[in-house]
């Protein structure tokens, strides 16, 4: 990535979440570095995060001071191209970039009972 600055990025993750995760794969696939606020293991972080972006939801990715609030990987990726911040690439991820935390999975029952 000749002549692009690297952007100023911190992401309000949760250590495990497959949204956040999709995150971190976006943010290594471009080999942006950025700071991981862990979320759910310091409330600080937390209520740093809900200041700044007006909502509770995570992740947020706050991109030289603007702030995308409650997104996946796909939308950080989107962001990051559509404002010039990186180039196209064809490499892939390492991980999905559009999947949810495990504990929101949608469930079915199976047997007729849902």
């Amino acid at each position: 990535m000749t002549g692009i600055a690297k952007p100023k990025i911190i992401a309000y993750l949760k250590p495990t979440c497959g949204w956040s995760n999709g995150v971190r794969a976006v943010l290594r696939k471009y080999d942006l570095p950025y700071e991981d606020r862990d979320i759910l293991n310091n409330p600080a972080q937390r209520e740093e995060m809900i200041r700044k972006s007006g909502q509770m939801f995570s992740p947020c990715v706050e991109i030289n001071g603007h702030m995308l609030a409650d997104v996946s990987g796909d939308e950080v990726e989107a962001y990051l191209l559509a404002h010039g911040l990186v180039q196209p690439t064809e490499r892939q991820a390492d991980a999905p970039t559009n999947a949810p935390c495990a504990h929101e999975i949608p469930v079915r029952l199976g047997f007729g009972l849902d």
